[in-house]
Order: C-alpha cells, then sequence, then structure tokens
C-alpha cells in the first residue's frame, strides 16, 4: 500500500542516538591523525573551536526543531522564511551533504578493511582509489543501508541504537585503555605547541576532518516527523548528542597525541609516520603491544561508519521527501510505502551513493567537500531562526534559546568562517554542485509552474535577493584569501572580512524576509499535507 504520510515511532532515545550513531563515524577513526598532522599539538584547540561552532548551530537548530517538527527541517525552515528560491537552494545544499554522507562513510569501511589480506584488493595501493572489486564491495554496502531503511523507522532506529551502543563503547575503551600506560605529557611540547600557527589550527577545523566529524546532531531534526514527542525530544536529542560527541572527540585527540611514541614523530608533525598509519588508532594499538584491542578496533572501523552511513541514508530520502513537500522535486519523493518509508528517495540515495564512489573516491576528497556543503545547508538556519524572532515573536516554543539575537547571528558568522577555511579548491568544486542543483531543481519548479502543478513552489525573488550576493561574496572572498586562494587578504583581516560580511547578510536577509502571513501560510500548507500515520 502507498501512502504520504510518515510514521510517528521514535522516541528520544531513538532520536539522541541517531544524532550520536552520525557523530561517531568515521571521524574518530581518522580525525586525531589528521589534525595533529594539520595542526600538531594544537590541534586540540582545533577539536574545541569546531565543538564550539557545532554548538552553536544546534542551539539554534534546537529551537527551530521545536518550533517546527516536520521532515527534512534543515531543508525547510528557510523556506517559511525567505520563499521559494533560499528554500530550494538550502534544500539543495541539505540534499547534497545528507547524500554525500554514506559514501563517505563506505570508503571508510573498506579503508580500513584494508589490514586484513582479504580485502587488499579493494583499494590502488599508491593513491586509495576503488578498485574494480573494491567499487563492487562499496555498492553492495550502498545496497545494505538501503535495504535496512526499508524494513522501516522503527527497525531502523532499533538498529541504529545497537550500533551506537557499541559505537561509543569502543572509542572510550580506546580512551582508557591507552591512556593508563601511555600518556607522555613531553609530546605535547616536543616540536612546539602550535607549529604551523593559527593558519594550522584554523585550516585543520575544516580541512582534517574535525567539523565532519562532529556533523550529524541535525539527524533528530531530518525525523522530527518520524518522533513521537517532538516538541520535548528534539532539543534534548540535539543537544545531548552534540555534548557526548564533543567531549569523545577531545578526549580522543588529547590520548593521541600523549601516547605516541617519540621516534613517530621524530622530523615533525607534518611527517607523522608509524606502521600501521593507514589505521591510526588501530596501529598505534598494535604499536603500544595492545593487539586485543587493535581487533577490537578494526571491527569497529566496520561498525562505526556502518551505523553512521545506514541513518544519513535514512536522512537524504527524508530530506528528498521535505524538498517534494515543499514543491521542488516531484510528489513521487513523498510516496511512503506500508511501513512509512519514502521508497522513492531511498533508491534515489542509493543511486547518489554509486554515482559518488567515481568522481570522489578518496575519503579525505570527500570529506573536504561534504564539510563545506553541510556548513553551507547548517547557515540557513540562524538566518530563518532571525526572521522568526522578527515575524513570529508569538509562535509557541518548546525550547527557547537563551540570547538567541546574539547566538543566532555569531553561529552564522561562525559557519560562514568555516565554510572559508575549507579552502578554495573545494568551494570551487562546490560552486559547480550549487549549479547543478539549480539547473535540476531549478528546471523541475519552471516545469511546475508552467503546467499549473498545484504544488509548484512559491519562488519569492524579493526575500531572497540577497542570497546571491551571499553566495558570490564567499567564493570572492575564499578565491581572495590565504586559505588555498590567492593570498591577498591576509591572515586575521580574511576573518574580519568574513566577520562583516556575514553580518551584513544576516540583517539583510532578516530585513528582506517574507511577511509574517507568508511565513504562516508555508507553514498551514505544511501542517495540512503531512499527516503521520500511526
Amino acid at each position: 500500500m502507498v501512502r504520504d504520510g510518515l510514521r510517528r515511532d521514535v522516541g528520544l532515545i531513538g532520536l539522541m542516538w541517531a544524532s550520536v550513531g552520525s557523530i561517531i563515524g568515521s571521524g574518530w577513526l581518522y580525525g586525531a591523525e589528521k589534525a595533529v598532522v594539520a595542526a600538531g599539538p594544537a590541534a586540540i584547540l582545533s577539536w574545541l573551536i569546531g565543538a564550539v561552532a557545532i554548538v552553536l548551530l544546534a542551539l539554534v537548530h534546537a529551537e527551530l526543531g521545536g518550533m517546527f517538527p516536520v521532515a527534512g527541517g534543515t531543508a525547510r525552515y528557510p523556506h517559511y522564511a525567505f520563499g521559494g528560491l533560499a528554500g530550494m537552494s538550502f534544500g539543495w545544499f541539505s540534499w547534497l551533504q545528507a547524500a554525500t554522507v554514506a559514501p563517505i562513510e563506505v570508503e571508510a569501511m573498506i579503508g580500513y578493511a584494508g589490514h586484513w589480506h582479504w580485502a587488499q584488493g579493494f583499494q590502488h595501493a599508491k593513491d586509495g582509489t576503488l578498485t574494480t572489486s573494491g567499487f563492487v564491495v562499496a555498492v553492495l554496502l550502498m545496497a545494505v543501508f538501503v535495504v535496512i531503511n526499508f524494513l522501516g523507522v522503527r527497525i531502523l532506529a532499533h538498529t541504529n541504537s545497537a550500533a551506537t551502543w557499541w559505537k561509543v563503547a569502543v572509542p572510550l575503551v580506546a580512551i582508557f585503555i591507552i591512556a593508563a600506560g601511555n600518556f607522555h605529557p613531553g609530546n605535547f611540547t616536543e616540536h612546539g605547541f602550535a607549529p604551523f600557527g593559527a593558519h594550522g589550527v584554523l585550516s585543520a577545523v575544516s580541512s582534517s576532518g574535525i567539523i565532519f566529524a562532529l556533523l550529524g546532531f541535525e539527524q533528530a531534526i531530518q525525523l522530527a516527523g518520524e518522533s513521537r514527542d517532538p516538541a520535548r525530544d528534539l532539543p534534548r536529542a540535539t543537544l545531548g548528542s552534540v555534548a557526548i560527541g564533543a567531549a569523545i572527540y577531545v578526549l580522543l585527540q588529547i590520548v593521541f597525541i600523549a601516547a605516541l611514541p617519540l621516534s613517530s614523530f621524530a622530523h615533525g608533525w607534518a611527517k607523522l609516520d608509524y606502521p600501521g598509519i593507514s589505521g591510526p588508532w588501530a596501529g598505534l594499538a598494535t604499536l603500544l603491544g595492545l593487539g586485543w584491542l587493535s581487533v577490537v578496533l578494526y571491527l569497529d572501523a566496520v561498525v562505526s561508519p556502518g551505523g553512521t552511513g545506514l541513518i544519513y541514508t535514512t536522512a537524504t530520502s527524508r530530506v528528498s521527501y521535505g524538498l517534494a513537500r515543499n514543491g521542488y522535486a516531484p510528489k513521487i519523493f513523498t510516496r511512503t510505502d506500508a511501513r512509512g518509508v519514502p521508497w522513492f528517495g531511498l533508491i534515489v540515495s542509493f543511486v547518489t551513493g554509486v554515482v559518488c564512489f567515481l568522481p570522489f573516491p578518496s575519503w579525505q576528497q570527500l570529506v573536504g567537500f561534504i564539510t563545506s556543503a553541510s556548513v553551507l545547508m547548517y547557515a540557513g538556519a540562524p538566518l530563518a531562526y532571525g526572521v522568526f524572532a522578527d515575524r513570529l515573536p508569538q509562535r509557541e516554543r518548546p525550547y527557547r534559546l537563551p540570547g538567541g539575537n546574539v547566538v543566532s547571528p555569531l553561529s552564522f558568522v561562525v559557519a560562514n568562517l568555516i565554510i572559508y577555511w575549507s579552502t578554495w579548491d573545494t568551494l570551487w568544486r562546490l560552486g559547480v554542485a550549487i549549479v547543478l542543483g539549480y539547473v535540476l531543481l531549478g528546471g523541475y519548479a519552471w516545469y511546475a509552474t508552467r503546467k499549473g502543478l498545484p504544488d509548484a513552489p512559491r519562488l519569492d525573488w524579493k526575500a531572497a535577493r540577497w542570497l546571491p550576493v551571499y553566495l558570490l561574496g564567499m567564493g570572492v572572498i575564499s578565491w581572495q584569501g590565504g586559505f588555498g586562494g590567492q593570498g591577498h587578504i591576509g591572515l586575521w583581516w580574511d576573518m574580519a572580512v568574513i566577520t562583516v560580511f556575514s553580518l551584513v547578510i544576516y540583517y539583510w536577509a532578516r530585513a528582506s524576509a517574507s511577511r509574517p502571513e507568508e511565513i504562516e501560510r508555508s507553514i498551514g500548507e505544511v501542517a495540512v499535507t503531512e499527516v503521520a500515520v500511526h
């Protein structure tokens, strides 16, 4: 039987573990090693900066999630606030981010599996790209994610919760076991605490996988349409998952640095090397004589990324569901089967994931790309928050963010700094993907409007007139800046420029937003059409 509604079967633990399970993925397997190579021991500061940034964004999402408990929320808040053009844009950013995480996790699973002899033929030794057999395995793993999703959100939540208990326990065990007998405080100053200066600390936030590792708190938001008690549970799940994830990652970085033998970084942190470094934590455990722990870590290298890939496959179908509800994609994306699963969105997420193995075959390339796409997606939430605070002050808010009028613009500035730090080389590629999105979604919007379809989106150009200036402006600043660009804007000056530019865009967008009655109409349209099936 085909339906148009989602089933509200997910409780607090299911929501929180969806987010925690997304945060604790391949990032913990690689993040500490890549961050210390980029920033030295000051990578600890990089993690703290990343954690503060994510907390700011999560606080904004916590209030919005309680206000609007709808599926694919991150793709829909800008739609309510700014109409069709902005909604379509941020919806595409959201879908692009969700659709490319599962392939990243599959890459991580295959990379760590190379420890075993039977899996060594899955990647080319020279550059880590997939061989033909590796590509086949990657496709099969993507298929497994989709099949589990087809079993329904209740089974998915139970499967993910079981995997997440394991995913949280293993890094905690690794932290305490490795630190117990291998903590060398001198490692933090052997070559200087910050050998690559502020540039290294800041670039590590985006380019070494720190932000990528901390992303995922929004999974509870994406499942809001399937939450039993969204008003109570969404804020708790969102903020709780960030607290758990950030604490684990900071401890992992500290222990990783302290446990390394001096010989592994004798020639400097940029040349960190030891046997088994391709699987950083498992290799370190072996080096320290903890063979049993390395076995557990290699096993976890399948479970952790697998759980994250599973939940992001879910998120992709829910974001496409939200896009279709808002009229940016064909109605077929809203069709659900008897289990309440958006089946067409799942199929498209599978196809997209497989395609991602082709142009971006290595984990590091995918991480750089997806970090920018995801933070660009998150940037829409602070903008929408400011609009709702101004236009809908009386609307019920189960969770009200203290100091929201300060936190909201600050989180928008921080999001843009992270985008900037991800380097020009990554941003121009993201620009190509954005243009592709406008072609696909814009083409459908034009078709729906021309044919007079009832779900044709309201493309409010006036309310989104700041958007092209924002996207092009970020591109120009990145191109002229010192993070992979021309270097015409010096360090610190570039961040001052980003800050001023971000605040101008924030208050311009807030002033240009849709009128209160238009916002209420958009929200009302969703309330009428989005019927939960119990």
